[in-house]
């Protein structure tokens, strides 16, 4: 007996295993065929292992260039990505983040059936980082086992009703339809920018009355234009830091060759993390959208980001160049007056600033497009500086340096979370 149950506590302690059962449990509860099931089973399984995986690719590539970018600039430098955080937490938070995203989803679903709030949060990914990040501010909170997972999924649940609830309207205006909500953790500063737009501007002064020159369609692959900003990013930062000092972190390699190859692996590794969030997210979100629609008839499913884009696809260039430009600005804020500096963040500055820009051109027309993403650009570096130093030195002790969490409203509710344990003394 105690043999068995040594086994069942090795597999309940690995966040892959996890995740599996839960795939296979809902896709049993949703009387699927035994081959399904299995399938299902697998796939989330390596999908999570992938996940890790990538995590480890990136961070072997984000170690040369912190100390680089120290040394140029003489400033500490991040990087913003919820996923790297979370992926490199996972192998001594990767039970608590398993069992909060399976919780959270439980009373996102208990609070759609018995409150007005009628959305089922289904992007995966979103719900997986959040989960992370939960597990991240608590841990450093000094807590640990059940009231971790517990507290961590009470939050995160009732976030999974309030934040699409509270975009519904701006939804509304944009997409024309009520049948969707928008479940992406950057709510407040992408519906805050878009509700900027109005004053800028008028809605019939539509975006899509814009032609997009053919010379701008490689910003539709993101892989492509993610390689171009790191290469410029680790070459101008290893010509700053001067060839004596790469000479100390390339072992003999000539350092512009060091650096494009440590950029070029930074985005495999980034591409590698998205392919195991696909596969994970691709087996376990059908089982979970089966179970909520049985338990919560009518509810309105919150989706992820891009669910708005072909509602406006010229503001979603308009926009994504728009928080381009302000991101890059902010670099001289966040310089001058933050105790980090954090650089561009492609993937976030992509799809928040071209949401940004339909949501800005709903309200105020390619003007509202224009500063609605601006003002984004500004906002999430900004915003990130500021929020790093709450939970940065958690980190850095864990060993994750170089990189921070950046969901805008997950640097809301975590902040509040840090306020409230403050005054209770952690």
């Amino acid at each position: 007996m105690s043999g068995i149950l040594d086994v069942i506590v090795q597999i309940v302690s690995q966040p892959a295993l996890i995740a599996g059962l839960v795939s296979v449990i809902g896709l049993i509860a949703l009387k699927k065929p035994l081959g399904e099931v299995i399938k299902g089973g697998l796939k989330t399984t390596l999908g999570f292992l992938i996940i890790i995986g990538g995590a480890g690719i990136i961070v072997g590539a984000l170690v040369p260039f912190s100390s680089m970018f120290e040394e140029a600039f003489h400033v500490k430098g991040i990087i913003p990505d919820d996923n790297i955080v979370v992926a490199a937490v996972q192998q001594f938070l990767g039970r608590e983040t398993a069992l909060i995203m399976v919780l959270a989803f439980v009373v996102n679903l208990i609070l759609a059936r018995v409150t007005p709030f009628k959305y089922v949060f289904l992007t995966g990914h979103m719900m997986w980082s959040m989960a992370g990040s939960m597990a991240i501010a608590l841990s450093s909170f000094g807590m640990s086992g059940a009231p971790l997972i517990i507290t961590g999924a009470l939050i995160q649940g009732a976030m999974m009703v309030v934040f699409p609830a509270a975009m519904q309207p701006l939804m509304r205006k944009a997409t024309g339809t009520d049948e969707v909500a928008f479940g992406f953790w950057g709510t407040w500063m992408i519906g805050f920018s878009g509700w900027i737009g109005k004053l800028f501007g008028k809605p019939e002064d539509s975006t899509e009355d814009l032609k997009m020159p053919t010379s701008l369609e490689f910003f539709k692959d993101m892989s492509v234009f993610m390689a171009l900003v790191m290469f410029l990013l680790y070459l101008i930062t290893a010509m700053v830091a001067g060839p004596a000092f790469m000479a100390t972190l390339s072992n003999g390699q000539n350092y512009i060759v060091f650096s494009v190859i440590q950029a070029l692996t930074f985005v495999a590794g980034i591409l590698v993390l998205l392919q195991g969030v696909r596969l994970f997210i691709g087996e376990i979100v059908p089982a979970f959208r089966g179970i909520a629609l049985k338990v919560v008839p009518g509810a309105k499913p919150a989706l992820d980001v891009p669910i708005i884009y072909p509602y406006a696809p010229m503001a979603v260039t308009v926009g994504f160049l728009s928080a381009l430009v302000g991101a890059i600005l902010s670099l001289f804020i966040t310089r001058l007056w933050a105790p980090v500096v954090t650089l561009p963040g492609v993937i976030g500055i992509f799809f928040m600033g071209a949401a940004a820009g339909v949501f800005g051109n709903a309200t105020g027309g390619r003007r509202g497009a224009v500063a609605a993403g601006f003002l984004l650009g500004i906002l999430y570096p900004v915003s990130v500086s500021f929020f790093y130093p709450l939970y940065g030195d958690f980190l850095v002790a864990k060993g994750v340096t170089g990189v921070s969490l950046d969901s805008p409203d997950a640097v809301l509710v975590l902040g509040l979370m840090k306020l409230v344990a403050k005054a209770f003394g952690h």
